[in-house]
């Protein structure tokens, strides 16, 4: 289920790169008996407004004639990091890139 996860987040990162190539970087620190990982991108990121609704199911900030998606990706990652006691959101910027945060108790 982790290796879904990434996937997930890192294939969104790729989609909505914007004009500049993809720059994605992935790390992780240990805090508070957990771990905590990052996924963040040089892509397209997203208004304030929407940092909640993404991880709803079908939820889709683009329609289909931008970008293809189904809009379930990130409600599965969301999904994957609950069900391993963990939380899961992100920082962005509309323009400005996006950083996907979770955590994973040890």
């Amino acid at each position: 289920m982790l290796v879904e996860l990434f996937q997930n987040l890192i294939s969104n990162s790729i989609k909505y790169h914007g004009d500049d190539p993809p720059e994605i970087h992935v790390s992780f620190k240990e805090e508070n008996n957990q771990y905590r990982f990052s996924v963040k991108d040089n892509g397209i990121g997203m208004s304030s407004n929407h940092l909640e609704m993404i991880f709803t199911i079908f939820q889709q900030l683009h329609g289909k004639d931008e970008y293809e998606c189904t809009g379930i990706g990130l409600s599965i990652a969301q999904k994957i990091v609950h069900e391993h006691g963990g939380q899961i959101w992100v920082e962005s910027e509309l323009g400005n890139g996006s950083t996907f945060y979770f955590t994973i108790p040890f």
